[in-house]
């Protein structure tokens, strides 16, 4: 069986961060593991609190994990810290790790900001140049790129100044109103939109976590990137369309939609 590993915050409600890309990556048909960064007391309204690990501890998490088992793939979600960051980068460097995906999480979907100003500047200088892939959504490569985006057009501009500057590909999602559910990649020069339905439900927290996680499942499985990509987006939409609703907010999808199997069964 082939390995991933999440670096990221966790989420309480089991909706996003750790939580949603362990389910992710077991769906997926890899066996997923964690370092965690940072623990959130949050639900799907909002987050109350965050404690951070300690850049000694969470270089501890990843050491015990490559030293052991060692993963294909790297899917890195919420680090919050300079700090954080600079421990990560130089330990991926060490172990030579390989599909690394960076989802730059800097801001929950109920709108709680998880990333401190000065840890972007060490994430576009020292993680990036790492990562396979980065996958910001439009407000995410906004902040990225120092540049608005408002169209097709300048999506394709910002993929662009970010793949190029970093040297990694760049998928941009477009879900934040620009191309509905279109999503941008960009590699070497080259682009390529995956297209996609909007399936008509509120509940979307963790989609960037579980899009990240899912791609890079399918890259630990050998799939080429765009084929990871393919793969993810209809993993995500049918997640979607599960329409599960739970909590008081914008709620979680459905991880297990595809889950069968005698230990699902109920009595009631």
């Amino acid at each position: 069986m082939k390995t991933a590993l999440s670096i990221a915050g966790s989420d309480s409600c089991g909706g996003a961060g750790i939580q949603a890309d362990m389910k992710t990556m077991t769906m997926n048909g890899v066996y997923a593991m964690s370092a965690i960064t940072a623990l959130t007391a949050q639900n799907t309204t909002g987050v109350r609190s965050i404690m951070e690990a300690t850049p000694d501890f969470l270089k501890d998490q990843i050491d015990a994990v490559f030293e052991d088992i060692r993963p294909d793939a790297v899917k890195i979600g919420m680090v919050s810290s300079a700090e954080l960051i600079k421990v990560i980068s130089e330990r991926l460097a060490y172990y030579k790790a390989e599909n690394i995906v960076v989802d730059p999480v800097m801001v929950a979907t109920s709108g709680s900001a998880l990333m401190k100003t000065d840890a972007v500047s060490v994430l576009t200088r020292e993680l990036l140049p790492l990562a396979a892939l980065v996958t910001p959504n439009i407000p995410e490569a906004e902040v990225l790129s120092e540049q608005d985006v408002h169209t097709k057009e300048d999506m394709e501009r910002v993929a662009k100044l970010i793949g190029d500057t970093y040297g990694c590909a760049v998928l941009l999602k477009g879900g934040h109103s620009v191309s509905d559910a279109n999503d941008l990649l960009y590699v070497n020069g080259s682009y390529k939109w995956f297209h996609g339905k909007r399936i008509d439900n509120p509940n979307t927290h963790g989609t960037g976590c579980t899009l990240s996680s899912a791609i890079a499942s399918n890259l630990a499985k050998g799939y080429d990137l765009e084929t990871s990509i393919q793969r993810a987006k209809d993993y995500i939409s049918g997640a979607l369309a599960s329409m599960l609703d739970l909590g008081k907010g914008s709620g979680p999808m459905n991880h297990a939609f595809d889950l069968s199997g005698k230990f699902l069964e109920s009595d009631n």
